[in-house]
C-alpha cells in the first residue's frame, strides 16, 4: 500500500521554518513535497538546499518568494494545489497568512506567543473547514500538551476533579552566560522583550485573571542548577480558561540565569513613560546581548494536589535539551524542540478530520507526545 502524501507550504525560511522542512522531511510516516517561502529569494533557496541536500527521501523541496503583504498569483497559485501551511512568519502576521488558508481551503498551523493576534485567528478559524491548530510550538505549544497531559494523570490516578496548582516552566538558553546580561539570544529578540512587556494570563484562586509580567520572580533548582523563574506573557496558551474552576492555581514562568531578570528590570526602569517599552528594551538587548549557536532548552511541569484520600501529591517532568542532529545536519535546541510540536501538529491536521480552531487543551496529549517527531526530539533528554 503506497503511503499517503500531502504538499507542505511553509511560510517563513529562518531557522524554525526550515528546521520544520528537515524533520518533516527525514521523519514523516507520510511523504511530503516542501515549498519553503520567504520574502527573500536567497532565504528561500538557502533553507531549501539545506534541506534537500543529500537527503535520500522522496518528494520535491522548492522554494519560492511570498509576498509581504497580502498576497499575489503565483502565491495563490501554490495555495490552491496544497493541504496545509505551517506559519513561521513574524506573529504579526498570522492573521493573514490563516485568511488565506481558510480562503484556499488549506489547514493551519503556527507558532505565536502574540495574544490579540491569536484572537484574531481564532476568529478567523472559526467556521473554517478544515483545521486551524495555534500556538503549536514550544512555548505555547509542547508545554501546554504536556502540562495539560499531567493535569488529565493526576486526575485519573488519584480519582479527583481539582488540582492545587498547574506549573509550566521553560528557559531557551545559551550554555554558557556572562554578566550583566547572563543571556544570550537564541531566538527572536522582538519575542523575547514581547513576553517581558506584555501581561501574563494566570489561574489564582480558581480564576482567570491577568497579571504583569516580571512580578513573581523566585528561585528554582532543576536537576542540581539553580534558575530564576518569572511570569512572562503568551506561554500559557488557553490553559488558563481551559483549567479554571479545575486548578487553584496556574501559571507559565520563564527561567533564565539568576542576575537576568535584574538586569532587565534595570533598563525597563529607564524607559520614559509613554514610549514604546517592547522596542525599547528590543533595541537595548540588541546592542548588548549577542547570539549564540550553543544553546539549551530546560522544559518543566508540574501538577500539585490531594489525591481522593487527602495525601498530598506531585506529578512532575522535566527534559534538558541540547542541538541535536538529523540526517547529518545540526538543529540548536530551540530549534527542534520548537519545530517539532509544529509539525506533529501538522500531522495531526493532516491524518485526522479537523475542522474549525483547535487550541492546546484540544489535543489529546498521547496523540501529540508519542508522535514521530516530538519523540525524535524529546526523547534523547532523558
Amino acid at each position: 500500500m503506497s503511503r499517503a502524501k500531502f504538499k507542505i507550504v511553509i511560510a517563513g525560511a529562518g531557522g524554525i521554518g526550515r528546521a520544520a522542512g528537515l524533520l518533516l522531511r527525514e521523519l514523516a510516516d507520510f511523504d511530503v513535497d516542501i515549498y519553503m517561502g520567504d520574502r527573500y529569494d536567497t532565504v528561500a533557496k538557502d533553507a531549501t538546499h539545506w534541506i534537500g541536500t543529500d537527503s535520500k527521501k522522496q518528494g520535491k523541496v522548492k522554494s519560492f518568494v511570498m509576498p509581504e503583504s497580502e498576497s499575489d498569483k503565483s502565491f495563490n497559485n501554490l495555495l490552491s494545489k496544497s493541504d496545509i501551511i505551517l506559519d513561521c512568519l513574524p506573529g504579526n502576521q498570522a492573521p493573514r497568512i490563516a485568511k488565506l488558508a481558510k480562503e484556499y481551503g488549506l489547514h493551519y498551523a503556527n507558532l505565536t506567543e502574540y495574544v490579540k493576534e491569536t484572537r484574531e485567528v481564532q476568529k478567523i478559524a472559526r467556521n473554517a473547514e478544515k483545521g486551524f491548530i495555534l500556538q503549536a510550538g514550544l512555548a505555547p505549544g509542547f508545554i501546554n500538551v504536556l502540562s495539560n497531559g499531567l493535569f488529565q494523570k493526576f486526575c485519573h490516578d488519584y480519582k479527583v476533579e481539582s488540582v492545587e496548582s498547574v506549573n509550566m516552566k521553560v528557559g531557551a538558553l545559551t550554555q554558557n552566560a556572562y554578566p550583566p546580561y547572563f543571556y544570550g539570544f537564541t531566538w527572536s529578540p522582538v519575542g523575547v522583550a514581547t513576553l517581558y512587556v506584555k501581561p501574563a494570563t494566570i489561574v489564582r484562586d480558581f480564576q482567570t485573571t491577568l497579571k504583569a509580567s516580571l512580578t513573581e520572580r523566585s528561585k528554582i533548582i532543576l536537576h542540581g542548577i539553580e534558575y530564576e523563574e518569572d511570569l512572562t506573557s503568551g506561554g500559557a496558551a488557553d490553559l488558563p480558561e481551559a483549567l479554571a474552576g479545575k486548578t487553584r492555581n496556574l501559571d507559565y514562568k520563564t527561567l533564565r540565569y539568576p542576575g537576568h531578570y535584574d538586569w532587565i528590570e534595570s533598563i525597563l526602569r529607564e524607559i520614559p513613560h509613554g514610549e514604546d517599552r517592547v522596542a525599547k528594551l528590543q533595541a537595548k538587548m540588541e546592542g548588548t546581548i549577542p547570539a549564540t549557536e550553543e544553546d539549551l532548552v530546560v522544559i518543566y511541569a508540574s501538577v500539585n494536589g490531594k489525591d481522593h484520600l487527602g495525601r498530598l501529591r506531585i506529578l512532575e517532568k522535566y527534559y534538558l535539551i541540547k542541538p541535536l542532529a538529523v540526517a547529518g545536519k545540526t538543529l540548536r535546541a530551540i530549534q527542534a524542540t520548537t519545530a517539532a510540536g509544529l509539525v506533529e501538529c501538522a500531522r495531526l491536521l493532516l491524518s485526522h478530520k479537523y475542522s474549525g480552531c483547535i487550541l492546546q487543551s484540544q489535543i489529546k496529549p498521547d496523540d501529540f507526545l508519542n508522535g514521530p517527531f516530538v519523540s525524535h526530539v524529546y526523547r534523547s533528554s532523558n
